[in-house]
């Protein structure tokens, strides 16, 4: 019998130097250029007065945190605010889009619709009396009822955070208004 001698052989445990380089050079480009991850939003006030019909909604609740987060002070009265966001209505909808065999549903339309206003104590507007709205549709399975319900929910939320976010990023770039 013969014997076969086999030798082990050592990995280079050096890395490859262009790899290292590229990465190092990328970054190095990356910072000189100015980029950076955007942050919160500056807001061109300090104070804000929330005015809304229904203070304990998860939307207004997702609002203040927002807001919070944005450095802007919540206070109590308007005569403390240095502006005054009226949340005139917040509503969430369901309608049907299409109809399949027997009359069942396929699909439907999911709506979120807040109005709003943005003012100060002089009057001025920041923000005139607008209506902002988020759409989303979804095919319906009635043989999946809850997992559907589940996706509903997931979406109404969706919106909900995509409808704060569009109402803090307008806040942040508002001005008053020359009556």
């Amino acid at each position: 019998m013969r014997l076969i001698e086999l030798q082990a052989v050592r990995p280079q445990t050096t890395l490859p130097a262009l790899p290292v380089v590229l990465i190092l050079l990328m970054s190095l480009l990356l910072t000189a250029c100015g980029f950076h991850l955007r942050g919160n939003a500056g807001m061109p006030f300090d104070k804000l007065y929330l005015e809304t019909a229904k203070y304990h909604t998860p939307f207004i609740a997702e609002l203040r945190r927002s807001l919070e987060a944005s450095k802007v002070e919540l206070v109590s009265s308007v005569e403390q605010a240095d502006v005054v966001l009226n949340i005139v209505s917040e509503a969430p909808g369901k309608q049907i889009l299409t109809l399949g065999g027997h009359g069942r549903v396929n699909e439907f339309r999911l709506t979120y619709q807040v109005s709003l206003r943005a003012y100060d104590r002089e009057g001025r507007d920041w923000i005139p009396a607008e209506e902002m709205m988020q759409r989303r549709d979804y095919v319906f399975d009635d043989t999946r009822i809850l997992a559907k319900e589940a996706e509903e929910n997931l979406l109404y939320q969706s919106m909900r955070t995509d409808m704060v976010q569009q109402i803090v990023r307008r806040l942040s770039r508002a001005k008053p208004q020359p009556k």
